[in-house]
């Protein structure tokens, strides 16, 4: 899950280099809103904010969220609203302007292609995110993490301008009842092209990525969307953050990781005869997995544990330094946790003593759940919607109808993930969130891109050893690789 991970900055590195960066929208609006809350020293976020088309609504979310200063205040940062359905208005305006900003600023400088990248379980803030890309004119949108088949009609409708109703997943409903949320683009078409009287600036409906792990799940989105697919990334059960759970029933090593067979190997074949590019994800950091891939009809790559650890990176320059130096100790580990995640998929955890994936860390951290980008949305007993997470405090949990064992071993990597990307909460005794590091099989490799004689490396050393002294790949629309969730490169 990449919160501020794949960053504009990475995105605008890998862009400038003639592939595709992308940038993370996950919880974009409290990256957005903790920047701010930082001072934004250097006035990237303030300058990409003045071309945003509505004046107005950049200005209340200066006012709100900008703090003078190099850092919060005491106390934390500004807390921004909790993501529920119907979606509030200042919490919009603060996404889909973060969105427009992270796009706007991964887009500076070069004529390359930038992409988004979002979680389909993360879906109350899915439409204002993605509206946000567009109207910076993102060029791709890729999303997994469950099957996103609603999203190309999203993007068919917003590039119109035109309302659009996304249906969420809802636990308990009845059959034959659906939840939708409404979002209408209409609301931030700036002052002089009002909706009706004069015609609205046109919007590119970006290509659509869908990340996938078996040639079913291409399949059925390809056939049964709402809309045109462009695309897929497939990812394999090595590649970082959330993982495709093991088809058929758990079952897991000594070490308590899950068992991965040839069931769950996509079958390359059949994806290919579906006859759009796709691209494979997973351990192919290296110029000869690239190769492979092109030989099994692959039109690219993804790279994604090998960027999240460059300069460029959102992670936080001391957590690289310590990831850095188990590397080149030969102590790095990776664990698969079945349990991490509260969205019961797979989470891919860097063992590292001053994170939540040491058990005393956890077990002393005070459950919270103040920025609920991971709830699951469910029906009360009465009708009307409730959202619970099994990271949240045990006993609401259980009080919510969800059952106890699920919350074991749950870990709330929304504030974990902030937290890499040195953007932590404080709790009211001035103590600061651990965080929680996700990576690839393959990050025991990372020294492959390392100048001679140095400690750290940037994109473009992970992109020349990609292509050598080969060119690289012309990327062209719908001709690109994919993307992971922790980070953004792709050849």
């Amino acid at each position: 899950m990449g919160v501020g991970v794949s960053d504009w900055k990475l995105a605008r590195a890998v862009s400038g280099y003639g592939q595709l960066g992308v940038v993370s929208g996950t919880g974009i609006a409290t990256v957005l809103a903790r920047r701010l809350g930082c001072g934004d020293v250097d006035g990237h976020m303030r300058r990409a904010a003045a071309a945003f088309p509505q004046a107005d609504v950049a200005k209340r979310v200066l006012d709100r969220y900008l703090v003078a200063g190099a850092g919060p205040s005491e106390g934390g940062y500004k807390s921004t609203p909790m993501p529920m359905v119907p979606f509030n208005q200042a919490l919009t305006e603060l996404t889909v302007l973060a969105a427009f900003i992270e796009v706007y600023l991964a887009k500076e400088g070069h004529n390359g292609l930038v992409g988004l990248n979002l979680l389909e379980k993360v879906q109350p803030p899915t439409l204002p995110t993605l509206f946000g890309a567009m109207l910076a004119g993102v060029d791709y949108v890729l999303m997994g993490a469950g099957i996103p088949r609603f999203i190309p009609g999203a993007l068919d409708a917003m590039a119109q301008w035109q309302a659009f109703d996304l249906r969420l997943d809802v636990e308990g409903l009845p059959p034959g009842q659906m939840v939708t949320h409404r979002f209408d683009p209409s609301q931030f078409a700036s002052p002089s092209a009002s909706v009706g009287t004069t015609e609205l600036p046109a919007l590119r409906r970006p290509a659509f990525l869908a990340i996938v792990s078996s040639a079913t799940l291409a399949l059925t989105l390809a056939r049964k969307s709402n809309g045109r697919v462009d695309g897929f990334v497939v990812e394999g059960s090595i590649a970082g953050g959330h993982n495709a759970p093991p088809r058929g029933a758990m079952a897991l090593t000594d070490e308590g990781e899950p068992i991965y067979g040839l069931r769950d190997d996509p079958d390359f074949k059949k994806i290919a005869e579906i006859g759009l590019p796709f691209y494979l994800a997973g351990g192919f950091g290296t110029p000869a997995k690239l190769a492979a891939a092109r030989r099994l009809g692959a039109a690219g790559v993804q790279v994604g544990t090998a960027f999240a650890f460059c300069q460029e990176s959102g992670i936080t320059p001391e957590i690289k330094a310590r990831v850095m130096a188990m590397v080149r100790s030969g102590t790095v580990r990776v664990f698969t946790d079945p349990r991490a995640s509260p969205t019961g998929f797979p989470f891919k955890v860097v063992s590292m003593d001053e994170s939540i994936s040491n058990e005393s860390q956890y077990a002393n951290r005070l459950r919270r759940c103040d920025l609920g980008y991971l709830r699951r949305i469910y029906q009360r007993s009465d009708g009307t919607l409730g959202y619970r997470c099994a990271a949240e405090p045990v006993d609401d949990y259980v009080a919510k109808g969800g059952l106890l064992e699920e919350t074991q071993g749950r870990k709330c990597l929304c504030n974990a993930l902030f937290a890499t990307i040195g953007l932590a909460q404080c709790d009211a005794d001035g103590l600061a969130e651990a965080a929680i590091v996700t990576a690839g099989n393959d990050v025991a490799q990372l020294h492959r891109y390392l100048p001679p004689g140095a400690d750290v490396y940037r994109a473009a050393d992970v992109l020349n050893y990609m292509f050598g002294n080969s060119p690289p790949l012309e990327v062209e629309p719908c001709h690109t690789a994919g993307v992971s969730e922790e980070s953004a490169g792709v050849l």
